[in-house]
């Protein structure tokens, strides 16, 4: 038993250390849709993959990053919220992805329900392999980056006036929220993916009084997510990566009572 679950335990941890703190990002900038939109549009990717027979996480990242950049572009000089063109490009791609699909698998058998939901406890060596890898790259990348995307996300005037380069620092975001969807978008799923960059980080703003503290504490929820709901998935059966969300919802809920009451 512990062989079986191990795997997929130890790729959500790994995930956990790149979804805290762009989730905590996401939340800060109030970009909650921007995860949607490239959460849905990663199932266009994945039927132009089974189209064209290519490696869905390259299609994935490609069509992602694309859509990343234009609405970096877009929030640069649209004077007003971009919710409404992130709602329409969301419902869009996620109708469009559905619909390539059901033409699809008229050729060829597919299973959509792996590609909504993921299969968390379908993790191989190699797959673990590749997760550690993109979670190292991205963490380097956010460290690295980490003064001028949280001046930006804080003030973004002032980060102009000190010479930060505002767009560049969202693009950074963007490009990283896609790169870590494209990743765990075969364990975890097209709709829950977003689930996990937004709730543990709407949890820890509860507990934190910095941003640092605030990441520790997402990364912290994200693992104990993690670990209930698959340990739920083990000993009840069900699925478990809307497992893993339900747990994580639950955390969310508890935080939000503990902030009412105390």
């Amino acid at each position: 038993m512990f062989e079986l679950i191990f795997p997929g335990w130890l790729a959500g941890v790994l995930l956990s250390l790149t979804t805290g703190p762009l989730g905590s990002f996401i939340v800060w900038r109030r970009m909650s849709s921007f995860g949607d939109t490239l959460s849905h549009s990663s199932l266009l990717g994945i039927a132009l993959s089974i189209a064209f027979n290519v490696n869905s996480f390259y299609a994935i990242l490609i069509l992602m990053s694309f859509i990343a950049i234009i609405l970096a572009w877009l929030e640069e000089l649209l004077p007003v919220s971009l919710d409404t063109v992130l709602n329409i490009i969301s419902h869009s791609s996620l109708s469009l992805g559905m619909v390539f699909i059901s033409l699809i698998s008229s050729k060829k058998e597919i299973n959509i329900t792996n590609y909504l939901f993921g299969d968390l406890l379908s993790v191989t060596k190699n797959d673990l392999i590749t997760i550690s890898i993109s979670s190292i790259l991205i963490l380097s990348i956010l460290l690295f980056r980490w003064h001028s995307i949280l001046s930006s996300t804080i003030n973004e005037e002032l980060s102009q006036i000190d010479g930060i380069n505002v767009l560049y620092a969202r693009l950074t975001i963007m490009l990283m929220t896609a790169f870590t969807i494209a990743i765990a978008i075969k364990f975890v799923g097209a709709l829950l993916i977003t689930s996990l960059l937004i709730i543990p980080p709407a949890t820890a703003q509860h507990f934190s009084g910095s941003p640092e503290k605030m990441v520790i504490i997402a990364i912290i929820v994200s693992i104990l997510s993690v670990t209930g709901g698959i340990s739920l998935s083990v000993f009840y059966n069900t699925p478990a990566s809307p497992s893993i969300v339900l747990c994580s919802s639950f955390l969310c809920l508890i935080s939000n009572i503990k902030k009412h009451f105390y």
